[in-house]
């Protein structure tokens, strides 16, 4: 068995597939069945299209009920459960508190308390209304927006793996800078390895962890942050306050979906460092892993530690 692989800008980021065959043809359909589905959901969800579903909730729905397509609105309530479940520390409608950042400056400031307090009040989840009998959704509050940044790229890894497996394919993988879905083994025949990057340098892996018909996901803040008057601020904003997240370099969750993992590792980013894993610890089959300012990994309960140490490549296994 042989593995093939394509790689493409998608969704704003580069995204790697792989499959293992022993057959080309099968290898390049499948590898442009990926590309077609990522292109496709891309269509359906970027904020920046203007015929997306995501735009038209943000041009209609304020006030007002909108008919939308059933895959947004399913997509939509479970973004709604994690929010719920993260107690609003994932949430898709922070983008008012985003543009008041200038994220990738060296330079920038920090927003005054009263463009902070406008920002916040059309911030929150609980103002998503539905309504399940006509699949229709309502933003409760003026100027709400809502984007699926913080959880796109993995529903997208998840889509194509999903599509694989139905049409027959047995092994491979979805790569979404950073948001991985692997299925089965790799063309040794065994688990893929992911590597966890370095913050500090991206180039390099800082552990590996073995998975199969998995997920991982990883926020970090070494491409996308500013300063401040000497501090360090990441792209993850808190929803309740508003501010940006201090104080961690990177958090990866591993679960059997790359969309969950993808939400969860922002909402873990949010929590800290302590009540983080002690979220993750209350949830099955889901792990993490935290490195925070000073280099220091920490790791939820059920994960093997062992001979784990920063900056070096180690092995880990779930």
């Amino acid at each position: 068995m042989q593995l093939y692989t394509r790689t493409e800008r998608l969704m704003g980021s580069i995204f790697s597939f792989g499959v293992i065959t022993n057959d080309e043809k099968f290898a390049i359909d499948f590898l442009q069945l990926g590309v077609d589905e990522v292109i496709r959901l891309e269509n359906l969800l970027s904020e920046y299209i203007p015929t997306s579903s995501t735009s038209r909730i943000n041009q209609n729905a304020h006030h007002q009920w909108l008919s939308i397509d059933d895959e947004s609105y399913q997509l939509l309530k479970r973004c709604h459960s994690i929010s719920k479940l993260t107690e609003g520390d994932f949430d898709i409608s922070v983008s008012p508190l985003k543009k008041l950042y200038e994220f990738r400056k060296q330079n920038a400031h920090l927003p005054t308390e009263a463009k902070l307090k406008s920002a916040l009040k059309k911030v929150g989840y609980q103002n998503i209304l539905f309504d399940d009998s006509n699949h229709r959704i309502k933003l409760g509050t003026n100027g709400m927006q809502i984007s699926f940044a913080a959880i796109g790229k993995g529903y997208a890894a998840d889509c194509v793996a999903v599509l694989w497996k139905k049409n027959g394919l047995d092994s491979g993988y979805v790569d979404a800078s950073g948001d991985i879905r692997a299925i089965g083994l790799n063309q040794d025949g065994l688990a893929w390895k992911s590597g966890i990057a370095n913050p500090d340098n991206l180039d390099s892996s800082i552990l590996k962890i073995d998975i199969s018909n998995a997920a991982i996901a990883t926020s970090g803040a070494s491409e996308q942050f500013f300063e401040f008057m000497g501090d360090k601020y990441s792209h993850n904003i808190n929803p309740q306050t508003g501010r940006p997240v201090q104080y961690i370099k990177s958090v990866t969750v591993i679960s059997p979906s790359a969309e969950l993992s993808d939400a969860l590792a922002t909402a873990v980013y949010v929590k800290g460092t302590k009540d983080g894993l002690e979220f993750i610890n209350q949830l099955p089959q889901t792990h993490a892993i935290i490195i925070d300012d000073d280099n220091k990994l920490h790791l939820s309960n059920n994960l093997n530690y062992e001979n784990i140490t920063t900056h070096t490549d180690a092995l880990l296994c779930v």
